[in-house]
């Protein structure tokens, strides 16, 4: 099988299971206890990326989680991936700082708040 094979396979699970759901469920490791923190979310899809977005942008302690370690869970239903985020810059993601808002306004009528990108889906193997 090939990389972009590949690539499509775990895109199609994660947009296939996404269908229909509104949340997730965020598992990122806290940045002071190093405990699994989990929170429930709302997300937006475009190719082979969620996005979620902090009311609260820096002050959100998801996302100052996220900044120390990127690596990240995420349940979807009855599905869970290991992913990474990353929290996007105003700046240097203007173009999908812009994307992840105006998805957030089709989907949910809101859109105002820090973009945070979860990329690099695998599916979750049981710990």
């Amino acid at each position: 099988m090939s990389a972009a094979d590949n690539r499509s396979r775990k895109a199609g699970s994660i947009e296939n299971r996404q269908s229909g759901h509104s949340v997730l469920y965020l598992t990122t490791t806290g940045r002071v206890s190093g405990l699994p923190r989990q929170i429930e979310i709302w997300f937006v899809e475009s190719g082979e990326k969620l996005y979620l977005l902090a009311e609260h942008f820096q002050r959100a302690h998801w996302v100052q989680n996220i900044q120390r370690d990127a690596k990240i869970k995420i349940r979807i239903g009855n599905c869970e991936w290991r992913a990474t985020g990353r929290v996007l810059d105003p700046e240097g993601n203007r173009e999908q700082w812009e994307l992840a808002q105006e998805l957030f306004r089709q989907k949910y009528g809101w859109g105002d708040g820090l973009p945070v990108e979860i990329a690099d889906f695998r599916l979750a193997i049981a710990d």
